[in-house]
């Protein structure tokens, strides 16, 4: 058994957790499949950083739906829910999995990784520098989707993980899951390392 880091009590609400695996377990497939079609070791890295996040997300769910069983039937009424949660931690099992492909050099067949490398859409780990324009903006702000044909559905700082944020600024030292075209991506990336001085 995977061992899970200690976590303190804090009461949340099992709909927001239950919200907060959906996103992640998602993210995580997309992440697995790009980083086995791509042979992307830092993308099925991420998904494995993922997974602990997934881990200590089921111990929390499972904490606060014990403490709220006051009887039987609530007992009973729970159990569905903590059925969703471990099938939903299946699918980030099922994602680290993929990354496990790229991590343990076992590679996919060249034909499949050509065919899928043909879509239009593609995922791109990317580390914001100190001196990149997209720094102190927001992700809203930017506009990515219409600027250059690529949006960032998730930031990474330090351990904390914000899915599709929105809202959120960029500040220097985050790590970009960016999903796009291939020179979108590329344009984003030149922005994030300081290499350009606009999106276009």
């Amino acid at each position: 058994m995977k061992p899970v880091e200690k976590v303190e009590y804090t009461p949340v609400s099992v709909r927001e957790t239950l919200i907060l695996m959906k996103d992640i377990s998602e993210l995580m497939i997309d992440l697995a499949y790009s980083a086995a079609l791509f042979n992307n070791r830092a993308l099925a890295e991420e998904v494995m950083e993922l997974e602990k996040r997934m881990d200590t997300l089921v111990y929390v769910l499972n904490m606060n739906l014990m403490l709220a069983a006051r009887d039987r039937e609530d007992a009973e009424t729970l159990a569905g829910v903590a059925k969703v949660g471990s099938l939903t931690n299946n699918i980030s099992d099922a994602a680290a999995d993929i990354a496990g492909i790229v991590l343990n050099n076992i590679g996919i067949h060249p034909i499949v990784r050509e065919v899928f490398q043909r879509t239009e859409e593609h995922l791109a780990r990317i580390e914001v520098k100190e001196n990149s324009i997209i720094a102190g903006k927001t992700v809203e702000e930017l506009d990515l989707a219409a600027e250059i044909g690529a949006d960032i559905i998730a930031i990474r700082r330090g351990k904390h993980w914000m899915i599709n944020p929105e809202k959120e600024i960029i500040l220097p030292e985050d790590v970009l899951m960016a999903r796009g075209t291939a020179s979108g991506l590329e344009k984003l990336e030149k922005a994030a390392r300081g290499e350009a001085g606009n999106l276009g």
